[in-house]
């Protein structure tokens, strides 16, 4: 219940972004997109010190080459997924940024498997629930938020809107998770969260699928409704079920560790998801009119739709009982 709660806030959030961002795009400039940070975290800070009571463990020490290995890697290769598109993914510095993360990656896993005290202890991986939840996360991420991405853009295209204008008719897809999510977070521990996760990514599936079948040049809003609803029941379903299985099958002590490396593998799916689809739908069209938008929309998110439905292939394979690592 507590996670589906959690998972509702986070979902207004989600919902919320580019209702906002598209306000500050069209009251402001696009700029203020950074700033606007900037006073959340004033507001937010103290309400942490205030409300949340301190985590740490007593007696574990930080595993600070651990952390700067891993934040390395993971910045060359986020850089490089980045860059890929403009730069080409055969360039010399996008390939060298990829060999840097992996080299830098390859050193963080040696460590890791021999220090005492890992940031991120390797025996998570033999957790099959915890393995399979992070691809899960990866795909549904990579999926959904890089065709968001592309749709965003679609409704300011096809027809002509503001930024605005568009970020409200995102609402019928983000605003679903805020109502799915506590409901799936009852359902966890009845159901299993991987039939609920393999339930959500199909979902997703079938709406990314079912707007790229209606989605054209002379579409009308009302037709991408229905699609947009049925994509943000499947994110719903997806969100509490993840943080419970990967929470789950850690003991408690390890929660911040697992926790924390499923927020690094989805932001990273996420970034892969919009480099990847943007460089699909350079391929085959560009934002020069409605026409060539569509001709490139329609490719980019068959990939998305593709990899959401190897998701759900792997949440099937999530176990219903949870095993607990302690080690």
């Amino acid at each position: 219940m507590a996670l589906g709660v959690w998972s509702g806030v986070s979902g207004l959030a989600v919902a919320m972004g580019p209702v906002v961002g598209g306000a500050v795009v069209d009251g402001l400039d696009w700029r203020w997109i950074f700033w606007i940070n900037v006073p959340v975290c004033v507001i937010a800070v103290p309400l942490v010190l205030f409300a949340l009571e301190e985590s740490a463990l007593p007696g574990i020490r930080l595993d600070l080459a651990g952390m700067v290995l891993a934040a390395g890697g993971l910045c060359a290769v986020v850089w490089a997924i980045v860059r890929g598109e403009p730069d080409g993914w055969t360039s010399a510095q996008v390939l060298g940024a990829f060999a840097g993360g992996a080299v830098l990656l390859a050193a963080f896993v040696a460590r890791e498997a021999r220090t005492e005290e890992p940031m991120l202890p390797l025996s998570f991986y033999r957790v099959r629930a915890f393995t399979l939840t992070n691809i899960v996360s990866a795909t549904m991420y990579f999926g959904v938020f890089g065709s968001l991405f592309l749709l965003a853009q679609y409704l300011q295209i096809v027809p002509a809107r503001t930024p605005l204008e568009a970020g409200v008719r995102t609402l019928a897809w983000t605003l679903m998770p805020m109502f799915v999510a506590p409901v799936a977070g009852l359902l966890t521990d009845k159901v299993g969260g991987g039939r609920l996760m393999a339930l959500g990514l199909f979902l997703q599936g079938v709406g990314l699928g079912w707007i790229n079948l209606v989605a054209d040049v002379d579409t009308d809003y009302s037709s991408l409704v229905g699609p947009m609803v049925v994509a943000g029941v499947g994110m719903g379903f997806v969100f509490a079920p993840t943080a419970a299985v990967v929470l789950g099958s850690v003991a408690e002590e390890h929660a911040g560790k697992a926790s924390g490396a499923n927020t690094t593998v989805r932001e990273v799916g996420g970034a892969l998801g919009i480099a990847v689809l943007s460089t699909v739908f350079v391929a085959h069209g560009s934002t020069e009119g409605p026409r060539q938008f569509v001709d490139g929309l329609h490719p980019a998110v068959w990939v998305g739709v593709a990899v959401v439905f190897t998701g759900a292939l792997c949440a099937l394979g999530i176990p219903r009982r949870r095993t607990v690592l302690h080690t």
